[in-house]
């Protein structure tokens, strides 16, 4: 196939995450991961939107946590089927016209036309979405010119509130997905988002020395990455034989449908990150003792040989470390789902991942195993 016209993506710009308990965000982002709250919607947006929107933001990193007021809006209709979750993924783009048009040659399916509004300094902003087979997530197309709020109707405080980033966050890394079968949203992302494909692993848990062959946990995963703006979505599906108890299609049942699993966020040191979450009462999926046992043969299998950090500090913290080398690698840490953090099934599956790269550009295949039998651990306790 002939490469495509890029869409002209220059990032990731927020996700818009639809939540049942404002208050609980407000303590989850400002509180433990020191986020900035930067903003709210303005009474007018929330009484027409019927749904309040608070935007947290560390580093280029924005999430925009929004609540139904009341009947009929957008967060209303997404939490009617699901607990809470991210609804919106907004990429900002350099041209929005023309990214229009390239999807709509190739079969996107926007949701309205081109919107524009300007500001008092003579900004403008253009903005567009479309539906996407990343079940009820939708995409944001998002042009700025100069224009300084973060969406129509937003209001930003004075002052930022409560954080500011002492964890180092730096921005988006990438977004993983779950389906319950992915070959659908790869061809679309190919043939109407234009990315190619860079990465893929296949496993199984059975196939890392289970006594018990019985049952398991298995996906296969293919990253799909814009060749332009380097932005990279990891994709999921189940993989049999035990298609039912793989934790994909549990996250699938729980979500109910496809969707967004988790963010991961780049950190500068990810080492006093997580120290500093740690302390901040931030919870952890497990790692077990046999991963650090067995990480330097592991590490010198992988061609890395010896990295800057010390395994005892790695080990106390939970990192994972994975990589292609030689002397690449990438350090790895995934917070607990929402529902497991507030003990509360409505909070949903969601969850984020920490990342510091040292050279690797991967998604570290040895981890996955690590994740997937940490997840399986967690769903039968």
């Amino acid at each position: 196939m002939r490469k495509l016209e890029s869409l002209g993506i220059k990032r990731l710009e927020s996700v818009h995450y639809y939540v049942h308990d404002l208050e609980r965000s407000r303590r989850f982002y400002v509180d433990m991961m020191d986020f900035a709250e930067i903003g709210v919607s303005s009474d007018d947006l929330t009484r027409r939107g019927k749904q309040k929107s608070v935007a947290f933001m560390a580093g280029n990193c924005v999430v925009v946590c929004i609540a139904p007021e009341g009947e009929g809006g957008r967060a209303a209709r997404f939490l009617k089927k699901h607990p809470d979750g991210v609804g919106t993924l907004n990429f900002e783009v350099e041209n929005i016209e023309t990214t229009f048009r390239l999807l709509e040659e190739r079969g996107g399916t926007p949701i309205q036309d081109i919107e524009r509004t300007s500001d008092e300094r003579g900004g403008t902003l253009g903005w567009f979405s479309i539906t996407t087979p990343f079940g009820d997530t939708t995409f944001r197309f998002v042009e700025r010119k100069g224009y300084q709020a973060l969406f129509p109707g937003f209001a930003a405080h004075e002052t930022s509130r409560g954080g500011n980033n002492r964890f180092g966050f730096q921005g988006f890394d990438h977004t993983t997905s779950n389906f319950q079968t992915m070959k659908p949203a790869l061809l679309w992302m190919e043939h109407v988002m234009g990315f190619e494909q860079f990465w893929d692993v296949q496993f199984h848990t059975t196939d890392v020395g289970k006594e018990d062959k019985s049952h398991g946990s298995g996906l296969r995963s293919v990253v799909m990455k814009d060749p332009r703006s380097g932005v990279k979505f990891a994709n999921n599906e189940p993989w049999r034989p035990f298609f039912k108890a793989s934790q994909i299609n549990i996250f699938n049942e729980e979500l109910r449908g496809d969707g967004i699993q988790h963010l991961a966020i780049s950190a500068k040191d990810i080492i006093s990150c997580v120290q500093g979450l740690r302390e901040h009462k931030v919870e952890f999926m497990p790692t077990p003792p046999a991963y650090y046992d067995m990480l330097p043969e592991r590490l010198k299998r992988l061609s890395i040989g010896s990295i800057d950090e010390d395994l005892d500090v790695l080990r106390a913290l939970e990192i994972l470390v994975d990589g292609d080398g030689p002397h690449s690698y990438l350090l790895q840490i995934f917070l607990r789902e929402a529902s497991g953090l507030y003990k509360e099934p409505a909070a949903g599956p969601f969850f984020f991942e920490i990342i510091q790269r040292k050279g690797d550009e991967g998604f570290g295949a040895g981890n996955f195993r690590a994740l997937f039998e940490s997840i399986e651990r967690m769903q039968t306790t």
